[in-house]
């Protein structure tokens, strides 16, 4: 299975080191520990800086951590290396164990080696096969110590023979999250190692607050030196600004210089060597793959927010990859004791909060769609999937972010983009005749907007749909007017219309234990269907006059279902995040306008659907060739 350790010293060549072993940094938070190493309750080894860690005597320490364990998998599926070597350094005494696990998170126990360091430091060497990780899998070691200390520097995973120099171009885009920009541009600059396999980084700024006046800029540019280029321009959305990062590297950089794009999302918090380990990945992979990273949520930074996602292209629904793991907690459970993360997930796209692309594929595949926000991230790896790219989630590559559950897409101006974008990303890519689907699916979600008063978010729903319909050609016209738009629709209903909180409003009419009593839903298939046809029935009466002033209840976030609403003349509604309330009031006269308008659209989406899907694949090569690009940048 493996060769024998050795202690014979030996160079680290940066071009054979696959992924480094890493510790966390000082000023990270104590929740991120379980990321970097998995220790007993009782045991706190200490970290002297990010790639060294001494661990205390009478211990047993693992690397089989997020950031440490070796993904091994995923490097024999996409990869040319078919084995790889752990080397680390060590001083003190002990042991060190090596160890694999199976897709079902099985341990199996490789080598070991003991460790008589004490007074000068050695080197150990673990070469291992990949052989039997098509399925799942990683490898990690662990380190024993009994009455002395030992200090474990240097680790790393390395590949026999040096890969192939790739450098890459880092892209970031923007608006108006200063803090957040200049952070990620110092975060690049940490290691050296980053440095030297980054050429470019183009900042896309499209707010009206400039990332150039933020205090700690200057510092970022220092360190970044003529590598950063800030483009500034108007606002085009995400896939505006991170196509222009796409195409300043493949038009004004040369291979050789730019071989690799990194797109980076401006509200991350960054583990730099991600950036190396996509680097390395993609250099190593058997044909071209775009990289993704997962994603770790920001806010409890010790949880996997999300491992793998695909397309369901019969709903044209994005979810979780088969198999994967939702909000994980590292925290709580280690790598080791969780079974359902050994297994390999495949995704079909990844998300855009960092995610590579090798300059090949850009070129070969073209620019993403003027998308403004939504859709442009998955549609351009079903595109590439085309093209014969998988897009690969690498574990182990990662980013903090703001998890989606806490956003209020379902509801917010964003409930356009998602709508027309998703009818866009299915007329191109999906095999299913859809009408069926996007009827019932139109017709559930116009019933549960009305039930819900959610006027506003109806309406633009509407005209996503009408903009779908009016064809491919206003696109990229569209780049920059549809969020103004969308904003003007909903300015026209109350329920769009937020204040910081229900103490802005009067107090409600129903009191507390009838409040109650409704918020609590049905759970059982037949009260629910009562609850419904109650609210249907209820939306055929007048409302009470005294609800237009007065809410009749206040309803959190995580209560406000439609089977709830409908039977109600008024309430105040929180969003997602808790940061505003709106005042929802029933309107027999906007419910009949829209539920029209509804019904019309979703009538003629059916008869026109052949013709849509027939104008949007001509029109592809247009909408993703550079020349259309280069008309809105310059």
């Amino acid at each position: 299975m493996a060769e024998q350790a050795s202690s014979k010293p030996g160079s680290t060549d940066a071009d054979r080191v696959l992924q480094r072993v890493i510790l966390p940094r000082d000023r990270d938070p104590l929740d991120v520990r379980p990321l970097y190493l998995d220790e007993p309750e009782n045991v706190h080894s200490h970290v002297t800086s990010r790639r060294e860690v001494e661990v205390p005597p009478s211990a047993r320490v693992s690397f089989a951590s997020y950031f440490n364990a070796f993904p091994a998998s995923y490097w024999k599926r996409w990869t040319r290396v078919d084995h790889v070597t752990l080397r680390l350094t060590v001083r003190g005494a002990g042991r060190v164990e090596v160890y694999r696990s199976k897709p079902n998170g099985d341990v199996v126990h490789l080598q070991g080696a003991p460790v008589h360091a004490e007074k000068k430091a050695a080197t150990l060497e673990f070469r291992l096969t990949l052989a039997p990780f098509e399925d799942g899998g990683w490898l990690w070691f662990d380190v024993f110590t009994e009455n002395q200390s030992l200090l474990v520097t240097d680790a790393v995973w390395l590949a026999d023979e040096p890969l192939p120099v790739q450098k890459i171009a880092v892209g970031i885009t923007t608006f108006n999250r200063l803090d957040d920009c200049v952070a990620s541009l110092l975060a690049l600059g940490e290691e050296q190692a980053v440095l030297d396999v980054v050429s470019k980084v183009f900042v896309a700024d499209q707010g009206n607050r400039k990332i150039r006046e933020h205090e700690r800029f200057a510092e970022a540019k220092k360190v970044l030196g003529e590598r950063l280029e800030v483009i500034e321009q108007g606002n085009l959305g995400g896939s505006g600004g991170f196509t222009r990062a796409l195409y300043e590297s493949i038009e004004n950089t040369s291979p050789g210089t730019v071989d690799q794009i990194l797109l980076l999302d401006d509200d991350i918090a960054l583990e730099p060597d991600s950036i190396l380990r996509s680097n390395m990945f993609a250099r190593a992979s058997a044909k071209p793959v775009i990289v993704g990273s997962q994603m770790l949520n920001l806010q409890a930074k010790s949880r996997l927010h999300s491992m793998g996602e695909i397309v369901d292209l019969a709903t044209i629904m994005w979810r979780r990859a088969p198999g994967a793991v939702v909000n994980h907690d590292f925290g709580e459970h280690s790598l080791r004791e969780t079974r359902a993360l050994h297994k390999r997930i495949d995704s079909t796209y990844n998300g855009w909060w960092m995610c590579l692309f090798p300059r090949s594929v850009v070129e070969k595949v073209g620019l993403p769609l003027p998308l403004f926000i939504k859709c442009d991230d998955a549609e351009y790896s079903l595109r590439a999937l085309a093209h014969d790219v998988p897009t690969v989630t690498l574990p182990g590559s990662a980013v903090w972010h703001e998890p989606w559950t806490d956003k209020n897409d379902t509801k917010d101006w964003t409930v356009y983009f998602h709508v027309r974008n998703r009818l866009i990303m299915g007329a191109l890519h999906s095999p299913y005749d859809m009408r069926k689907t996007l009827l019932a699916q139109g017709a559930r979600s116009a019933f549960k907007r009305l039930m819900s008063m959610e006027y506003s978010t109806l309406a633009i729903e509407l005209k996503a749909l009408e903009d779908f319909m009016a064809g491919p050609e206003r696109l990229f016209d569209k780049l920059a007017t549809a969020l103004p738009d969308v904003q003007e629709v909903r300015k026209q209903y109350t329920d769009a219309q937020f204040l910081p909180s229900a103490r802005e409003f009067p107090p409600p009419t129903f009191d507390m234990v009838r409040a109650e009593q409704m918020l609590r839903p049905p759970v059982h298939p037949a009260k629910i269907a009562a609850r419904a046809g109650k609210a249907i029935l209820h939306n055929l009466r007048a409302p009470d006059p005294a609800s237009a002033d007065r809410p009749q209840v206040n309803i959190p976030a995580n209560a406000s279902l439609w089977f709830m609403l409908g039977n109600l003349d008024s309430a105040t509604v929180s969003n997602a995040d808790g940061s505003g309330v709106a005042f929802r009031r029933r309107d027999p006269k906007v419910f009949r306008e829209l539920a029209t308008r509804a019904a019309h659209d979703y009538r003629r989406l059916s008869q026109e659907w052949p013709r849509l899907v027939e104008q949007y694949k001509a029109a592809l090569p247009e909408l993703t060739s550079v020349e259309s690009w280069r008309k809105v940048f310059d």
